[in-house]
């Protein structure tokens, strides 16, 4: 059927306009979804710029820190961990571990001058560091002392290097009274027989340690020593302070790198002529006596001497500088030292084990170097040492005697010396007991 050509004009208008919509509402659809994307893909874009610039934090995702133990990551090995045992030599301990003889023969041979593998000593650790136990070892470490390792390495090269521990130190106080005893005051609050031994080398020369009472008090700053935080050991002893009846004693060590030692709290040194005793540790079994029953001889004779008793072996010390007159024995004095020290003063030291390398007549030796050890030779019945000192060539009782007071430190270094023993003072004033469950209080880090 025809259509009117007006007709026909109206439909093919209507067309175009419909054409003309749809493609407007295709290039709207299309424009909106690239306006999206394109934003979407920017908002990204931003977004990822903006993550990269933000710092992030260590604890948001999970840290594994290796354990290091003897400069090694040790979750990486088998970790064997002993002691040596009586007879037990080094290549036992590597023969036990697939290690061949010309490896080990090349270890023992690259430890020269690092570590003599024949002073391994029974009861020291040593430890086993291995990828897989059923083959060769790697690493071999053993500790002569807690302050060192060495390490062995078991392949490759077959090197042997020895390392010091880092060794950090605290301050502390301590304070006490007596009971019985300096030792027992002391290691009865847990801390160490070697802090009781330094304290009484501080005050070796104004204390007469054999005649302590009970209820003296003492107090002290000292050093601490740590390695991975655990105590290995006694420092210095930086001040120490004792009080027997109304009688106060101080010292302070003091050093300039010109002197050092220690002095009282005018500045005059500790260091006497003399030391008090012989010997440490020990006790006065018998005194300078000169109406006294002889134990062996069973009859009165005069003891010209003081008897210090202790163990056998232990270190006996010259009182003071001189030259050795004798180094000898007779059936009485057994083995004995006599020193001469100046025209007034000798001292004698009878019943030794045996005498200190180096000692002979004619010797120098030092205050407080050791000349022989405790024994019970000659006409003794037990170890110890008698200790005889004689002035202007008279036998006399030596625990009588008085010294003149050294002179002070110099004048240009008593602002320094004042103003460390102020510190000091302070720090012993405010030491107090430790208890046994605990220790001693650090008062400071680091050394003054």
């Amino acid at each position: 059927m025809d259509l009117p050509d007006s007709f026909t004009q109206i439909l093919k208008q209507k067309r175009k306009i419909f054409k003309i919509g749809i493609s407007t509402i295709s290039v709207l659809l299309i424009g909106g979804a690239l306006y999206y994307f394109s934003t979407d893909i920017k908002d990204r874009l931003q977004a990822s710029i903006v993550a990269a610039e933000t710092p992030v934090e260590l604890g948001s995702f999970p840290v594994t820190v290796p354990t290091i133990k003897y400069g090694f990551a040790i979750d990486t090995f088998q970790v064997l961990e002993r002691t040596i045992r009586p007879g037990q030599f080094l290549a036992d301990i590597m023969l036990g571990q697939q290690v061949d003889y010309p490896s080990i023969e090349k270890i023992v041979a690259n430890s020269g001058e690092v570590f003599d593998v024949k002073h391994l000593r029974v009861g020291n650790p040593y430890t086993i560091f291995t990828k897989d136990s059923t083959l060769q070892a790697d690493y071999l470490i053993y500790e002569p002392n807690v302050y060192e390792y060495v390490v062995f390495e078991l392949k490759g090269e077959n090197k042997v290097t020895r390392h010091e521990r880092e060794v950090t130190t605290e301050v502390r106080s301590a304070a006490g009274s007596l009971e019985t005893s300096l030792w027992n005051a002391i290691v009865g609050q847990g801390l160490s027989y070697d802090l009781a031994a330094k304290m009484e080398d501080a005050l070796q020369w104004s204390i007469d340690f054999h005649h302590l009472q009970k209820n003296d008090e003492f107090r002290l700053v000292y050093d601490q020593k740590f390695i991975e935080g655990e105590e290995v050991g006694i420092g210095r002893v930086h001040a120490a302070y004792y009080k027997t009846g109304k009688t106060e004693f101080h010292a302070i060590y003091y050093d300039n790198g010109k002197t050092e030692g220690y002095y009282d709290l005018e500045g005059r040194p500790m260091k006497r002529g003399f030391l008090k005793s012989p010997v440490k540790y020990s006790r006065i079994s018998s005194y300078y006596n000169l109406n006294r029953f002889h134990p062996i001889l069973k009859r009165r004779r005069p003891h010209y001497g003081t008897d210090y008793a202790a163990p056998y072996g232990t270190p006996i010390y010259a009182v003071g500088d001189g030259v050795v007159l004798k180094a000898s024995y007779t059936k009485g004095n057994g083995n004995f030292v006599k020193i001469k020290h100046n025209d007034a003063y000798q001292t004698q030291y009878l019943h030794m084990q045996k005498f200190a390398q180096g000692i002979r007549s004619g010797a120098h030796v030092k205050q407080g170097q050791v000349i022989g050890y405790v024994g019970s030779t000659g006409l003794a019945t037990g170890p110890h040492v008698c200790f005889r000192f004689w002035k202007n060539g008279k036998q006399v009782n030596h625990l009588n005697l008085t010294f003149p007071p050294a002179k002070p430190l110099p004048d240009e270094d008593m602002p320094q010396f004042k103003e460390l023993r102020e510190k000091y003072l302070s720090l012993l004033e405010n030491a107090h007991p430790v208890q046994l469950e605990g220790s001693a209080a650090p008062v400071e880090k680091g050394n003054p």
